[in-house]
């Protein structure tokens, strides 16, 4: 059974990206569950390594400006991982809701439907960073807006590479319905390990050295160590990270859309739910 496919409005509009973004912010503001679960682990996450720096800092005599690094790498993480995850939860919405054929049948174009998760992710995120920040600040004193520019940088290019892997998820659940679900919640762990987070790429061992180095989180967190540690921004390492993104924005992008004609030639779009 073939899905319905209506002839695609020519031109990109603004309304409806703004009446999606509109839909999804009345949803997020009606239920204060989904609030308190986008601040709740930022907040876990922070107090636990902030401490964990505390001790580290003053029972093992290891320069503060290294110990910064653990936070700094925390609230970056929480970029990466919280804008691919609110990109998810925002299309994962429509899917529980049963509600994703009815928005392949109308007018709206699937750029017009992806550019509205990547402002919801960003909505989401704000949310959920913006009182952490804070509490770095008032609790281990460490100011990531100290960043300046350079944080501004980082930001841009996590969201872009967590843009990249949500739209290959959506595309992913798409197709394949529910039971993809689980790549959602999951897949950004596969870069916890490669991205170094915590420790420089050196620390690798050198066959897993060119892996980390083909991943874009990669740059902003040696970024963000050369900064906090050597008090040097790193240019050519963001230049870098934004050429790699561009890349896998356009692989996910294509990849989106031939799961998207896949789901709509085997009527996928028809059996979604719970």
């Amino acid at each position: 059974m073939t899905a319905f496919r209506p002839a695609a409005p020519t031109a990109f509009s603004l309304r409806r990206v703004g009446a999606l973004v509109l839909r999804y912010w009345y949803l997020l503001r009606s239920s204060w569950p989904r609030l308190v679960e986008l601040i709740y682990w930022p907040a876990v996450q922070m107090l636990m390594w902030g401490f964990l720096q505390v001790y580290f800092t003053q029972n093992v005599g290891v320069a503060s400006r290294i110990g910064a690094t653990f936070i700094g790498a925390v609230l970056l993480w929480d970029i990466l991982f919280r804008g691919q995850l609110g990109f998810s939860v925002s299309f994962l919405e429509e899917m529980w809701s049963r509600n994703l054929a009815n928005l392949m049948m109308s007018p709206l174009k699937p750029v017009e439907f992806v550019a509205a998760l990547m402002v919801m992710s960003v909505v989401r995120l704000l949310i959920g960073m913006v009182p952490v920040t804070i509490m770095a600040i008032v609790f281990f004193g460490f100011n990531i807006y100290g960043l300046g520019i350079s944080l501004a940088a980082f930001f841009a290019l996590l969201m872009m590479t967590a843009w990249s892997v949500g739209i290959l998820v959506s595309g992913l659940v798409l197709r394949n319905g529910l039971g993809a679900e689980t790549f959602a919640w999951s897949i950004m762990f596969l870069f916890l390990p490669l991205t170094c987070v915590y420790y420089p790429v050196a620390t690798l061992p050198e066959w897993l050295q060119w892996v980390a180095w083909m991943l874009p989180p990669t740059y902003v967190f040696e970024g963000m160590r050369a900064i906090l540690i050597d008090q040097t921004v790193r240019v050519d390492l963001m230049l870098q990270a934004l050429a790699l993104n561009l890349v896998y924005l356009a692989a996910g992008s294509i990849a989106f859309i031939a799961l998207l004609n896949s789901a709509r030639r085997n009527g996928s779009l028809l059996q979604t739910g719970e």
